[in-house]
C-alpha cells in the first residue's frame, strides 16, 4: 500500500539520520570544517560562532533518502527515478562547489560555472519529466492554481522548467544561513508539495479537489516522504547551536525535488506560496545587487534578508 509505503520512507530515514548522524559528523569534523568568510567583517563577527563546524551535512541527508527509497519505492517507477536523479546529481554539484571553498582560496564555484551546471542539470530532469509527461493531458501546459485555467507552450516548458528548478535551488542555497532555517523551510514546504504530489497521484481526490490528475505520480511520494524523514533527523542536529550544516551538499538537491515536485504534478506556480521564504531570500538579493549597481546605496544592511535581521 502506498501510504504505508511512504510512512515506512520517512520513518527509516528519520531513524538513519539520527542513528548515524553523530558518526557522521564526527567523520565530516575531520575534513569538511566551516570557514567563516564574506565580505562584511562584521557579518564574520557575528557569525564567529560558525566557524570549524562540520558541514557538508547533506551527504547524510541524501544517503537516507536514497537508502529508504531504495528499500521502499519502486524502482521502476519513472518519477521515481528522476526524483532519485536529481538527488544524486545536484547533491554531486552542491559537493563540488562545497569542496572549492574548503580546500582551495577560491569562494566554491563562479557563479558563471554554478549557473551554467544547475542549468544543466535542470535541463536533463525537466526534458526527462516532459518525455514521461508527453501522452498527458497536461503536457506541454502552465497549469494555474485553480486548475481550470492553462497555457499552453508546448516544447517551451522544458526552458519554464529549467528556470524553476534552477530559481528554487538557489533559493534553499540562500536561505541556509542560519541554524536550522532552510531545513526548517524546506520541511513544511515540502510536507505541502507531497500532499499535493499524493493528491494528484489518486483519481478521487484528484477529481473532487479539482487538482490535475497525474498517472503513477504517487509513487514520488515515496522519495519525498524519505526527504522529510531525513530532514526531520538533520534538524535535531542543525538547530541552534547547529552541530552541522547542510551546505550546498544539501541545500542544492533539496531545492531541485521540491521543484521537480511542483513542476511533475503542474503546481510549480504554487511554490512561490509554499517557499515563500525561499522566494523572498531570493528577492532581496535580487533587489540589493540591483541597488547598489544602480544607485550605490543598499536598501539592506546585508543580504539574504535573514543577514539583515542578524545585524539587528
Amino acid at each position: 500500500m502506498l501510504t504505508a509505503r511512504i510512512a515506512l520512507a520517512a520513518v527509516a530515514s528519520f531513524v538513519a539520520v539520527l542513528i548515524l548522524g553523530p558518526w557522521v559528523i564526527r567523520l565530516l569534523a575531520i575534513w569538511f570544517r566551516e570557514r567563516v568568510g564574506s565580505a562584511s567583517k562584521t557579518l564574520d563577527e557575528l557569525h564567529a560562532g560558525k566557524q570549524n563546524t562540520p558541514t557538508m551535512g547533506g551527504l547524510f541527508i541524501a544517503a537516507a533518502v536514497l537508502v529508504a527509497t531504495l528499500l521502499f519505492g519502486r524502482l521502476g517507477n519513472p518519477y521515481v527515478q528522476l526524483g532519485l536523479f536529481a538527488i544524486v546529481a545536484f547533491t554531486i554539484l552542491g559537493a563540488l562547489d562545497d569542496s572549492i571553498k574548503l580546500f582551495t582560496s577560491r569562494l566554491g564555484l563562479t557563479a558563471k560555472e554554478k549557473f551554467l551546471s544547475q542549468c544543466a542539470l535542470g535541463l536533463i530532469c525537466t526534458s526527462w519529466l516532459y518525455v514521461i509527461q508527453q501522452q498527458t493531458h497536461y503536457s506541454g501546459k502552465i497549469v494555474w492554481l485553480d486548475g481550470a485555467h492553462q497555457i499552453t507552450v508546448g516544447k517551451w516548458i522544458i526552458l519554464w522548467g529549467v528556470f524553476v528548478i534552477v530559481g528554487t535551488s538557489n533559493g534553499v542555497n540562500l536561505t541556509d544561513g542560519l541554524d536550522g532555517l532552510a531545513a526548517g523551510c524546506m520541511l513544511t514546504a515540502g510536507a505541502a508539495v507531497t500532499t499535493l504530489v499524493y493528491l494528484s497521484g489518486h483519481a478521487k481526490f484528484a477529481e473532487f479537489l479539482g487538482v490535475p490528475r497525474i498517472a503513477e505520480i504517487g509513487e514520488l511520494c515515496v522519495v519525498l516522504g524519505a526527504v522529510l524523514g531525513a530532514l526531520l533527523g538533520f534538524l535535531w542536529f542543525n538547530c541552534h547551536p547547529a552541530q552541522v550544516f547542510m551546505g550546498d551538499t544539501g541545500a542544492l538537491p533539496l531545492g531541485a525535488i521540491l521543484a521537480i515536485a511542483g513542476l511533475a504534478v503542474r503546481q510549480e506556480l504554487l511554490l512561490v506560496i509554499v517557499g515563500g521564504v525561499f522566494v523572498v531570500e531570493t528577492v532581496s538579493v535580487i533587489l540589493q545587487i540591483g541597488s547598489f549597481r544602480l544607485t550605490k546605496r543598499r536598501i539592506l544592511r546585508c543580504s539574504p534578508l535573514h543577514n539583515h535581521y542578524v545585524f539587528q
